[in-house]
C-alpha cells in the first residue's frame, strides 16, 4: 500500500481531527509543476529531464509556504498535547487532587493508549514531510526539499527534533514495562518503543512504518556519559541538566531561564535554544530504573556538586550585600 493512501486511512480514522500534512493538495501542486515544465520548457537537451520555468507554481512560493504553515500547526498540536498529558501523569499531591476532582486524570490504559498515539501522529507527519520534500527533489532535480528541511529544523519546526516526543517514548515505556502488558499495533505504523543499551551506551529506539528507525543517543555529548538528570534544548539535543548549566555560563541555581540569549548549543551552534529547554522527568525516571548502579554512582557526585555551587551562590550574595 502506498504511503498516501496509508496515511489518509490514518487521518480520516482518528476519532478527533488534528492538524496534518496536505500529501494529496501538495502532490498535486508537483504534479501541474511537473505538466508545466514540460509544456513551456519541453526536455532539457542535456540531460533529457523537465526543469523549472520562470512561472513554476512551486517555484513562485506555492509549496513550501503552505508546507511551512503546517508543519508549524502539527508541531504546535503535538507540544501542547503532549505537555498536558504528562502534566497530568506527574502531577501530585494538591495538583493530581485538583486534576481527579475535574476528571482529568485518566486510568492507566487510557494514558498509555493516547501517549502511543501521540507518538505514532508525530511519527507519520514526520514520514510525511520527508516524503513530500523527497518527491519535490525527484521531480525538479534539485536538493531544494533537503535545504527546507534544514531551514525547518533551526527554527524549530521539525517535529522529531520536539523534546515532548523523547519525553513521551519514555512515558510509554515507564507505563507499558510497570504493567509489564503487551501493546496492540496501530494501524501497523508504530511497533513501540525500547530502551537498548550497547557497551554501555543507552539509546532510545522506535520503529516505524517503511522501516524507518527513530534512534535517540542517549550519551551527553559533553560529559561522554549516560545523560543525568537530562534536558532536552530546543534544537533538539539532549545533555546533562549539570553540563548543558556549564555550557550556557549559567550556575544550577539560577537556572538555564538565565541563560544568554546568544548562548548557542554545543553540538549544531543554534542560537536561542536554552530559554525553552525541557527538563525530561520520565526519560529521567526511565534511565534511573535502567542503570541504577551508574544513576546512585552520578546522584552522589553531583549532590556535592550542587551544594557546592548553591553555597558559593549565597555566598557571593551576602558579599554583594554587605558591599564587600
Amino acid at each position: 500500500m502506498k504511503f498516501t493512501k496509508k496515511y489518509e486511512e490514518y487521518v480520516h480514522g482518528r476519532n478527533e481531527k488534528l492538524p496534518g500534512v496536505g500529501v494529496k493538495k501538495l502532490k498535486k501542486i508537483l504534479k501541474k509543476c511537473s505538466r508545466d515544465c514540460k509544456s513551456r520548457k519541453g526536455l532539457n537537451e542535456s540531460l533529457g529531464v523537465p526543469t523549472c520555468t520562470d512561472h513554476c507554481p512551486v517555484c513562485d512560493g506555492g509549496f513550501f509556504p503552505s508546507l511551512l504553515n503546517e508543519m508549524t500547526e502539527v508541531v504546535g498540536c503535538f507540544n501542547e498535547r503532549a505537555q498536558k498529558l504528562l502534566e497530568l501523569h506527574l502531577a501530585s499531591g494538591f495538583r493530581k487532587c485538583f486534576f481527579w476532582f475535574k476528571g482529568k486524570c485518566g486510568n492507566h490504559t487510557a494514558l498509555v493508549q493516547e501517549g502511543k498515539e501521540l507518538v505514532t501522529y508525530a511519527l507519520i507527519n514526520a514520514i510525511a514531510i520527508r516524503k513530500i520534500l523527497k518527491k519535490y527533489d525527484k521531480i525538479h532535480y534539485s536538493k531544494q526539499g533537503q535545504m527546507f528541511k534544514s531551514q525547518a529544523q533551526s527554527m524549530h519546526k521539525e517535529i522529531l527534533q520536539s523534546p515532548w516526543l523523547c519525553e513521551l517514548m519514555a512515558f510509554y515505556i515507564n507505563l507499558r514495562e510497570t504493567k509489564n502488558k503487551p501493546m496492540k499495533k496501530a494501524l501497523t505504523l508504530f511497533d513501540g518503543c525500547l530502551l537498548t543499551v550497547k557497551d554501555d551506551r543507552p539509546s532510545l529506539r522506535c520503529e516505524l512504518f517503511d522501516s524507518i528507525k527513530l534512534d535517540i543517543d542517549l550519551t551527553c555529548s559533553i560529559c561522554l556519559d549516560t545523560v543525568f538528570d537530562p534536558v532536552s534544548l530546543t534544537c533538539g539535543h539532549i545533555f546533562c541538566y549539570m553540563c548543558a548549566c556549564s555550557s550556557a555560563s549559567v550556575t544550577i541555581v539560577d537556572g538555564l531561564k538565565a541563560a544568554d540569549s546568544k548562548a548557542k548549543c554545543p553540538l549544531c551552534r543554534v542560537g536561542g535554544v536554552y530559554e525553552g529547554a525541557v527538563r525530561l522527568e520520565e526519560l529521567n525516571i526511565l534511565l534511573g530504573r535502567c542503570c541504577p548502579e551508574y544513576w546512585e554512582e552520578r546522584l552522589q557526585s553531583e549532590r556535592v556538586e550542587r551544594v557546592k555551587q548553591i553555597k558559593e551562590h549565597w555566598e557571593s550574595q551576602c558579599r554583594a550585600f554587605v558591599g564587600v
